[in-house]
């Protein structure tokens, strides 16, 4: 704590210092979810939502004398109600986005944007913050190159000071001065570069703190909170990693002049049993080498309640204790259901009433028809259609685009990740589409991304390594054992490229190549065998065209191949629009499996991995599978066990 003006009120006993008692209230990756309403299936989702929420808050501000409310970013993507605002029926200037107007309805003190506000590009995202009634901050977000003036001109101010009267414990007010300084992903440039190039630079998270917090502890503030739009995530050993980090949170609380940190981005909840402890990470107290921190969940799911008691000293308030929790939206229930712990704030829902019914139109729209089941109950375990049909629509737009040009002559490869897989989403977060009339909500099931197509050109060895990272998905087994898990948990599915056009196995008793954040972690091991095209083993040297998304082929997941630059296809096109073009082209979509990927075989060995209870209806979809049920575990997902 700095130090700060006297604010010794009269009447104040003397001997007795003045506490206060500080309520801060955290909200993080949103991601449009305005109310509990899943637009993907077209049914309520009561687990989730702002307007829930807005409940907690309302009951959390109640229980305490001085709150302070804040968001952590990643709000205006993530549903088709942000979609359609953002690509179908668009923003007009002045109008207020539907989440804006829910937040502002909540009286937030102040806001820092995550990565994904830019993923409709800088004028769409000046255009829907400019209704916040709220301050926006960030400090590593530049409209000019670092390093070209003197002093960074940010996209918006680094940090705001908020001057609140609080009551200490006699009921005496004081006036604080509260310095809030906002933080996102170094990486938000390179992840939307067709959308920002020239337009958006950012820096690196502690480097920036560093250079900005002297300012801002020289503005006379009693207590600064970061808003940090980063995960939480231990220092790798031997150091840092790659710079710059995604997933800062660690190293930006080592630095003084931080107080307390709300962090984002991951989805992950902390303090929390789920969070494993390591040097600095103390998930059951929740700080960050001593410093309170939290970060509640994802789309409304928890919100965090941090209690912070400032004692004034002759220095000025010092923070002396704190307690932070996470209050979940729901309470668990038998079989993986949740029980609402309060009602949606009215008030919420009817400011997003026309918003949504806006919305459930547009979902409702025909696109197609589809012939098929598509599901993603075994997406990490085998080949399926739906992965297959993202790929083909891919191609499809990427062989039209370079028809004529040099690359065309080499051969096109497709690569495709499933997006809904279970894991931190629970059990019913798995794609199942039945036959039927194919609408848009379907589509944005298939592809919950607001990603765009890319093309790279790639050598036969990058394709290897490509392969490599995906393979990480899995952990290693032991030959003859059995029931052993078959998946790291601290892998995200969306990293599991397959890549249509090619054929391989995978050898899951050899060790990952290497680490869930891409970094090189067993030199000399391969899991990709086998690698084929067209028949014909895949050299290092030949080369590819592969059709991906923008996501992937800006870096993001640090995949061999995505350095250089993406090959030109004109105007973008999102993975909606190359569905929704490929469905209207086919009287009936009938994709199949495609015979990509197997796993090597073991004799006498088997793995367990979690699906959805509904995927018992389709056990017989992979005939070449050994797969058999076991049982329910306690959060609701179906174990079943792989024999290899």
């Amino acid at each position: 704590m700095t130090e700060a003006s006297d604010r010794h009120m009269p009447g104040q006993l003397e001997g007795v210092r003045a506490t206060i008692a500080l309520r801060v209230i955290e909200t993080t990756d949103l991601h449009g979810y305005v109310q509990g309403y899943d637009y993907f299936t077209d049914r309520p989702q009561p687990e989730v939502g702002l307007a829930r929420l807005s409940s907690l808050i309302a009951e959390a501000r109640a229980e305490a004398s001085n709150s302070l409310l804040f968001d952590n970013g990643d709000f205006l993507q993530g549903t088709p109600l942000t979609e359609y605002w953002a690509r179908v029926r668009g923003l007009a200037e002045g109008e207020t986005h539907p989440v804006i107007a829910a937040m502002n309805a909540l009286d937030y003190d102040a806001v820092t944007p995550g990565n994904h506000e830019f993923n409709y590009g800088l004028d769409f995202m000046r255009r829907a913050v400019a209704g916040a009634r709220f301050p926006l901050v960030c400090a590593n977000a530049l409209i000019a190159p670092p390093g070209t003036e003197n002093t960074p001109r940010t996209l918006l101010p680094p940090w705001v000071v908020l001057e609140r009267n609080c009551l200490d414990q006699t009921g005496t007010r004081h006036r604080l001065r509260i310095g809030v300084i906002g933080f996102l992903p170094p990486q938000t440039a390179a992840w939307d570069v067709a959308l920002l190039d020239g337009q958006l630079w950012t820096t690196e998270i502690v480097e920036t703190a560093r250079a900005c917090l002297p300012a801002l502890r020289a503005a006379g503030v009693d207590l600064v909170i970061a808003l940090a739009h980063t995960g939480i995530a231990p220092t790798p050993p031997g150091g840092s990693g790659e710079a710059p980090a995604e997933h800062a949170a660690l190293p930006l609380a080592a630095l003084d002049g931080i107080d307390v940190l709300l962090c984002g981005h991951s989805h992950l909840c902390f303090p929390g049993p789920g969070s494993p402890a390591s040097p600095g990470i103390d998930p059951a107290r929740g700080t960050l080498h001593g410093k309170p921190a939290m970060n509640p969940g994802r789309w409304g799911s928890h919100l965090g309640v941090m209690d912070l008691r400032l004692e004034l000293t002759p220095e000025g308030w010092r923070l002396t204790d704190f307690t932070t929790e996470l209050r979940p939206a729901c309470a668990p229930a038998p079989g993986g259901r949740c029980l609402p712990r309060l009602p949606e704030d009215r008030a919420v829902l009817q400011i997003n009433a026309a918003a949504h019914t806006e919305t459930l139109r547009y979902i409702r729209r025909d696109v197609g028809h589809l012939s098929v089941p598509l599901h993603s109950y075994f997406s990490l375990v085998a080949p399926d259609a739906g992965l297959a049909l993202v790929a083909q629509a891919q191609a499809a737009h990427v062989a039209r685009c370079l028809a004529g040009r040099p690359e065309a002559r080499l051969p096109l490869l497709s690569a495709a990740a499933p997006f809904k897989c279970g894991g931190r989403g629970g059990p019913n977060f798995f794609l199942d589409l039945a036959p039927g009339p194919l609408r848009m909500s379907h589509i944005s099931d298939l592809y919950v991304f607001p990603n765009t197509v890319a093309a790279l050109e790639v050598t036969g060895a990058e394709l290897a390594d490509w392969l490599e990272r995906s393979a990480g998905v899995f952990a290693q087994i032991t030959p003859g054992r059995s029931d052993q898990p078959l998946l790291d948990p601290d892998f995200p599915c969306y990293n599991f490229d397959v890549i249509a056009g090619l054929s391989y196995e995978i050898d899951l008793s050899q060790p990952a190549r290497f680490t869930p954040e891409g970094l090189l972690n067993a030199p000399q091991a391969r899991r990709i065998v086998n690698l084929r095209h067209d028949g014909r083993p895949v050299q290092a040297d030949q080369r590819f065209v592969v059709a991906t998304n923008n996501y992937r082929s800006s870096g993001a997941g640090h995949f061999a191949g995505t350095q250089r630059p993406d090959l030109d296809l004109g105007p973008a096109l999102s993975l909606h629009q190359a569905l929704v073009a490929l469905a209207k082209q086919q009287t009936s979509l009938t994709p199949a499996p495609l015979p990509i990927w197997r796993f090597r075989p073991m004799p006498a060995t088997s793995a367990v991995f979690e699906t959805s209870p509904r995927a018992l209806a389709h056990l017989g979809a992979h005939p070449d599978l050994r797969i058999e049920p076991l049982r329910l575990d306690d959060t609701g997902f179906q174990q079943i066990r792989l024999h290899f």
